[in-house]
């Protein structure tokens, strides 16, 4: 802290405990106060420290605004830059409070200097305060009060001079001052002055002070601290040793600015999960009562972890055979979707998938994972919890389904931990009820303690997740709050506790729906993090080719018809089981007054919304979110039909493009037919239709 500034740590409890108050809100609050001070390095907070501050809302007594005080305040914050802060975040009752109550404090405006001087010279230390009039002075050597009787001290006629004069100076004034400023019955301290009395000239090596005559005093560094790089989220670790006597105390600084926590006699820089912030330069001083000597500079640089690849699988299931239809699925997996493609996801999106389909994919998606992966799974549908265990309900279980019928959560993890993978993330956007049909206790495989496993559940253990209906598309309250937070470059864990605290403020979700987090994660994991490739470049090749095999579109096509009509043939895929085709009319003879070209004979196979094909917009179509700048525009006019359950397709996609027109002399409509075979698009190519383990299998997922 500089000279002549006030540490908020001088604050009163009543103070703090005021402004504490006036922080604790989410719209100008203790948050923003956190990023607003982060301007400066020393005082910026890590995920782990806003995450304890984030916690405190679940105590009575807690208050993250005052955690976050105590902080800064043990970080040496001055007030000075706690007001400037606050302005620059515009909080005008924290800024008003805080001035009125500066005026009123006792500030040390001058602090006295630590000296060294020979004997019989003169030495004046000096502390100036600012505040209230009337302000006296008591100094102090040691625990010892010096007055105006003291050996050779000079000060005024009422002994409460800000200035201390040494004269003549004497071995007995060797030692560290303080001053103490009193105003009625409030006090603050200087900081200490070290007096040093030299005898004679002469400097030791190495050392800025110089040795008593004949004495065996003296200071060494003989292990200097080492550059070195660290990975985000493990431990730094920097040492300097000295040989002293009498013995060392050591100082560490960070990019020139003193660490408050290791001021002690620690010889060693201890840092656990090391974030980017503690990157850059540091030295270590190194004195005692005689000497000082400085350390080499060591550089550390801090690397944010990276992935090796990052898949997700995300499944929505609406359209239930034997229990309650849901909306909100076919949205909530469209828009993370989207999100997670920003972050170089490879995504596969699935719809109303039955038992056999989810068992099959979630084997595909296990087969993508690999050392160092992100794996992430969202589940969107029903579901419940029994005995600790998470199940997703497939469309075709039955009314009284059971663990047999369903997917186990904990058993998926199993198998993820089995490819090593570098984070595992489970966000289950689903009921959490008990199922009072399934008395079963699934054992499921043994965990492995691998500190990488995040579950995000959309509501409490033994509660309900909520839709939010409108006219068009709905959406599940927990992807409303999800998709603000998720492609925020903080630690999983943090993202899904400001999602949870966003959840908590809003008035429709309060007391209804609450985020849960459960999560063992250690280090500084984020979905946005880089891949990084080189070492596994041989498994990232085989998982892009087996990734891109799910996601092979039909070539658009040109049909050249007997009249003279040519038609288009286009593909786009709105997930990677539900697919738009659509057929336009590039050219056509002139006798030609009228022409369309439509759709028909689908396999049975997939579902075809037979009201709904051959639409000219994409909304008529049932493609509320596909966008249409997706596919191909030219101004000619399009026919839009929408395919879906493309994972139960058995052989190739085949159908037939019905061309009906008019010729200008005539009444009576014209028909042409022509075959089409597209192969098999999309997910389709994986068969999940064909069993892998048998049914009986099950609780092994």
């Amino acid at each position: 802290m500089e000279e002549g500034t006030v540490s908020i740590g001088t604050l009163s409890e009543h103070v703090l405990n005021r402004l504490s108050k006036m922080l604790d809100n989410s719209t100008c609050g203790w948050r923003q106060l956190a990023g607003a001070v982060s301007e400066q390095p020393k005082f910026r907070c890590s995920e782990s420290e806003l995450t304890s501050c984030s916690i405190q809302v679940l105590s009575a007594a807690g208050s993250p605004g005052r955690t976050l005080l105590a902080r800064l305040a043990d970080r040496s914050c001055s007030l000075d830059f706690l007001l400037h802060c606050l302005m620059k975040i515009d909080h005008q009752e924290a800024v008003q409070f805080l001035t009125t109550t500066a005026s009123e404090m006792i500030r040390i405006t001058v602090q006295p200097q630590s000296q060294q001087a020979t004997v019989g010279g003169r030495v004046v230390l000096t502390c100036r305060a600012a505040g209230p009039s009337g302000l006296s002075y008591q100094w102090f050597r040691g625990k010892e009060e010096v007055s105006l009787t003291s050996f050779h001290y000079i000060l005024n006629e009422m002994g409460n001079s800000p200035e201390l004069v040494l004269c003549p100076l004497a071995s007995v004034h060797q030692g560290h001052y303080i001053c103490r400023v009193n105003h009625g019955e409030n006090c603050v301290f200087s900081q200490w002055a070290q007096i040093q009395v030299v005898h004679s000239a002469g400097s030791s090596p190495g050392c800025s002070s110089t040795l008593f005559p004949g004495s065996l005093s003296g200071l060494r560094i003989i292990h200097q601290p080492q550059s070195q790089s660290v990975s985000e989220g493990n431990t730094l670790l920097l040492e300097c040793k000295a040989e002293a006597n009498p013995p060392a105390q050591y100082v560490w600084y960070h990019n020139t600015v003193p660490m408050p926590q290791h001021k002690t006699s620690s010889l060693r820089v201890n840092i656990p999960f090391v974030t980017t912030a503690q990157r850059g330069q540091y030295r270590c001083k190194v004195f005692n009562l005689y000497h000082e000597a400085w350390s080499d500079t060591a550089t550390c640089a801090i690397f944010p972890p990276t992935a090796t690849d990052k898949v997700a699988l995300l499944i929505g299931n609406m359209n239930y055979i034997y229990h309650t239809q849901l909306c909100a699925p076919i949205a909530d997996v469209h828009e993370l979707t989207n999100l997670l493609r920003q972050m170089d996801f490879k995504v596969v999106t699935l719809l109303d998938l039955n038992w056999q389909e989810m068992h099959s994919a979630v084997t595909e998606f296990l087969m993508l994972l690999d050392k160092g992966v992100y794996g992430l799974l969202y589940f969107a549908g029903h579901g419940y919890e029994n005995y600790g265990n998470s199940f997703m309900v497939p469309i075709d279980a039955p009314a009284s389904y059971t663990s047999e019928h369903c997917l186990c959560v904990q058993n998926i993890l199993t198998r993820m931990q089995e490819k090593k993978t570098g984070l595992n993330v489970f966000l289950l956007d689903m009921c959490r009820k008990r199922n009072p049909n399934d008395d079963v206790i699934v054992q499921t495989g043994l965990l492995k303690v691998t500190a990488n496993i995040v579950f995000g559940y959309a509501t409490c253990a033994d509660a309900e997740a909520y839709e939010v209906k409108r006219e068009d598309v709905s959406n599940g309250i927990f992807i409303s709050f999800l998709k603000r937070r998720v492609c925020e470059d903080e630690k999983v864990t943090v993202m899904l506790d400001r999602v949870a605290e966003d959840m908590g403020r809003c008035e429709i979700t309060r007391g209804r729906q609450a985020l849960e987090l459960r999560s063992n994660l250690s280090e500084r994991r984020s979905l946005t993090d880089q891949i990084q490739t080189s070492e596994c470049s041989a498994s990232y090749s085989a998982r892009n080719l087996q990734w891109a095999v799910a996601h092979v579109l039909p070539k658009s096509s040109y049909l050249q018809f007997d009249c003279g009509v040519t038609v288009q043939l286009g593909f786009a895929a709105e997930f990677s089981n539900v697919m738009v085709i659509y057929t336009r009319i590039l050219d056509k003879p002139k006798e030609i007054i009228s022409c369309s070209a439509q759709l028909t004979d689908f396999p049975q196979d997939v579902d075809i919304d037979l009201k709904k094909s051959n639409q000219e917009t994409l909304i008529e179509a049932g493609s509320l979110l596909l966008i249409k700048e997706n596919l191909p525009s030219p101004e000619v006019p399009s026919l839009y039909t929408r395919i879906c359950s493309l994972q139960r397709l058995k052989t190739e996609l085949t159908f037939t493009v019905c061309l009906q027109y008019t010729y200008s002399n005539m009444d009576e409509e014209v028909e042409e037919r022509k075959p089409v075979t597209v192969g098999k698009p999309l997910v389709s190519k994986l068969n999940l239709h064909d069993p892998r383990p048998s049914r009986a299998c099950s609780l092994n997922l």
